[in-house]
């Protein structure tokens, strides 16, 4: 990585340790908007030829031995300039690798050390396996996802991993940001998955309250039960989604499906739902998904195609908001969210396991004997291809 970095966050320093899925996901954004992020790699990776993980982008990485008797006390050193620390291990794994909360925090008393975890760092789960199924299960949020008389339906890993994980730790790692602006001091962020998810539930929750969510499955108005809420098949095997709610959008949705309201029940009769569901499914299956599309250009009827992700690239839409790029070789999303005054430039490739690791202790200030040392010792391991020397003097 190099050159002048830009976005919203530029100037913001964050040391992150590798790990999968959610902390480096938050990594990510922060680095999409501008962070100066550097990725503490495992020693052992270094010279290995694994996949470019994407979400490694944007990233300076330096390569350590977390089991090494000098690995603590060289983070450390690098946690002393930071504002952000970034962990993705079970609870007490940092501690016991003795770069925890306290000793990040003693070197650096306004550290946001920010950690991600499943359970959370507390509770009778805290220290139990899982995975994104289990903290969405736990959460309430698995449930209500499936079809009528068919178990639930896991939504990829986006709900607890993604949106209830990562982004939640990157909204916590801002806000303590902006109230260390206030008192100067730093604090630790306890992102939980299984919370993350459970919060993306509110509405659910208050319909709940209200009377307005049954809680069978298939059974409510966005939960594949309501015709104008659902996915149907088309002549070619592919899907359109429909989301028509609101009456006028409803409304718009009969016409241009060539149906006459008045032949027809109420939007909202329930019992009358697997009929018109069976209606609308004979009706699209007429056409091809492009065909539909043509027919639904620009109206008000929340009709859409449903893509797969090799085709979002080439929608129109999403190339005019230029929502895909390109990094390295292969065409991943944009970072987001887009800003009037302070864009960030455009995201580095994921680097190697330790491609900068001269690079960032020389930043550190570590003496030259110091790095030699480190590397010698097998604490660090780099690949940067120059010497510390020269690296110090590259600008």
């Amino acid at each position: 990585m190099s050159g002048q970095l830009t976005g919203p966050l530029a100037g913001l320093k964050v040391v992150e340790l590798a790990g999968l899925g959610p902390a480096p996901f938050c990594a990510m954004l922060l680095a999409d908007l501008g962070a100066d992020v550097t990725c503490v790699d495992r020693a052992a990776w270094v010279g290995t030829s694994e996949p470019m993980d994407v979400l490694r982008r944007g990233r300076r990485s330096i390569a350590v031995d977390l089991k090494h008797d000098r690995a603590a006390e060289t983070v450390l050193r690098l946690v002393e300039r930071a504002d952000v620390f970034l962990e993705g291990f079970r609870p007490g794994v940092a501690e016991r690798l003795g770069v925890g909360p306290q000793p990040c925090r003693d070197r650096n008393p306004a550290l946001i050390y920010g950690r991600m975890t499943g359970w959370g760092q507390d509770g009778p789960l805290a220290s139990v396996a899982g995975h994104d199924i289990n903290y969405i299960a736990v959460a309430g949020a698995l449930q209500p996802i499936g079809r009528a008389g068919e178990p639930p339906v896991p939504p990829l890993n986006l709900l607890g991993d993604f949106g209830g994980g990562g982004m939640l730790l990157a909204l916590g790692v801002l806000a303590a940001l902006q109230e260390r602006a206030v008192s100067g001091l730093g604090q630790v962020v306890d992102a939980a998955m299984v919370d993350g998810a459970s919060l993306l539930l509110t509405m659910l929750h208050d319909q709940r309250h209200i009377g307005m969510w049954s809680e069978r499955r298939a059974d409510n108005y966005i939960d594949t039960a309501a015709p104008y809420y659902d996915t149907y098949e088309t002549s070619d095997g592919q899907y359109v989604a429909v989301g028509a709610i609101e009456p006028q959008f409803w409304s718009e949705l009969l016409r241009l499906l060539d149906l006459d309201p008045a032949e027809l029940p109420d939007q909202e009769d329930k019992d009358k739902w697997p009929a018109m569901k069976r209606r609308f499914a004979d009706i699209f299956a007429s056409r091809t998904r492009d065909a539909w599309c043509e027919i639904f250009d620009g109206a008000d009827a929340c009709v859409t195609p449903v893509l797969a992700p090799n085709e979002v690239a080439a929608y129109p839409h999403m190339t005019a908001r230029r929502a895909m790029i390109t990094v390295g070789d292969r065409v991943l999303p944009a970072p987001a969210p887009r800003f009037s005054r302070s864009d960030p430039a455009h995201p580095s490739r994921p680097p190697r396991p330790g491609q900068h690791s001269v690079h960032v202790l020389a930043g550190a200030g570590f003496s030259e004997d110091e790095i030699n040392d480190l590397l010698s010792s097998g604490a660090v391991a780099g690949d940067d291809g120059g010497s510390p020397a020269h690296i110090r003097n590259t600008p």
